[in-house]
């Protein structure tokens, strides 16, 4: 997965969580067509390619008994996708008596609101379009051999903040009860006075308090920065101390110039050496 795309998804699992209240493990209930192809494209186990696009170490995998009885109608040609979607959780339906089709049951299971915080992954387009429209309902969809979570839609996006805008203002309830406390503030205004002195003496009377406390705190620090402390001798740092060089004792040299032994030192001359023209130029000048 692309690095783009994923901060896309992860941006897209936040929202779902902070809004919606969806949690860990995440919960996706997957229809026949998408067991489909995940099992045509080879992306097996069903759980792994889940759970690397949504960014979680686990989640849970459900179906339904309309999806399954969808499956075992269509015949042979489904038999393998059957069998893993037998191998999944079964989410509760109400179609016990009389079974309808995958899509239907599905919607049925999200209902208006999504109660049970699920993850809906299918390649129908029409119930794609159908739970765009509702509110907390994460889509998930194949394309080919790569997985995508749609970003939430425009109707989403704007239950959201009509939410938020909601919980901001007062209810009908909480307004009721304002005006209820006004009046009775207004029959009992001496009652009022009196608590509010007696409120504002004990609020002087803890200034007081913590006046003092402030005032003690502050003269004992003086008192323990003021004591006198001896100065102790320290010892050298070790690692700024120069380390002894070891000088063996049969190469050092006195001052005046002589061996560890007491006897002066030989030195060595270089001698030249003549050529053999200057040598029989040499023997001819003194014979």
């Amino acid at each position: 997965m692309r690095v783009g795309r994923q901060k896309r998804q992860r941006k897209t699992v936040r929202f779902y969580t902070a809004c919606f209240g969806f949690r860990e493990p995440f919960k996706i209930l997957l229809d026949g067509t998408f067991v489909h192809h995940l099992i045509l494209h080879a992306l097996l186990p069903l759980d792994r390619p889940l759970s690397s696009l949504l960014s979680s170490r686990r989640v849970t995998l459900f179906t339904t008994t309309c999806v399954c009885k969808e499956l075992k109608s269509l015949g042979h040609a489904h038999v393998q996708t059957l069998r893993s979607c037998e191998r999944l959780k079964t989410a509760r339906c109400d179609h016990q008596d009389h079974r309808v089709d995958g899509s239907s049951c599905i919607a049925s299971i999200v209902g208006q609101d999504n109660p049970e915080h699920f993850f809906v992954a299918t390649q129908d387009s029409d119930l794609r379009k159908l739970l765009r429209e509702i509110p907390g309902v994460p889509v998930i969809f194949g394309l080919k051999k790569s997985l995508f979570l749609e970003q939430p839609s425009e109707n989403q996006r704007q239950f959201v903040k009509s939410a938020e805008e909601s919980r901001m203002h007062m209810t009908e309830s909480e307004y009721k009860m304002l005006i209820s406390n006004k009046k009775e503030l207004k029959r009992k205004p001496s009652i009022l006075v009196s608590e509010n002195s007696t409120m504002q003496d004990n609020l002087e009377n803890e200034a007081q308090i913590e006046e003092d406390a402030t005032n003690i705190r502050s003269t004992s620090k003086m008192l323990e920065t003021s004591k006198f402390k001896r100065k102790r001798p320290k010892n050298p740092n070790p690692l700024s101390c120069k380390k002894k060089s070891i000088t063996c004792p049969s190469n050092a040299k006195d001052q005046g110039g002589r061996v560890g032994n007491g006897t002066s030192r030989k030195r060595l001359r270089k001698r030249k050496r003549l050529t053999k023209d200057v040598q029989s130029e040499l023997t001819s000048q003194t014979n």
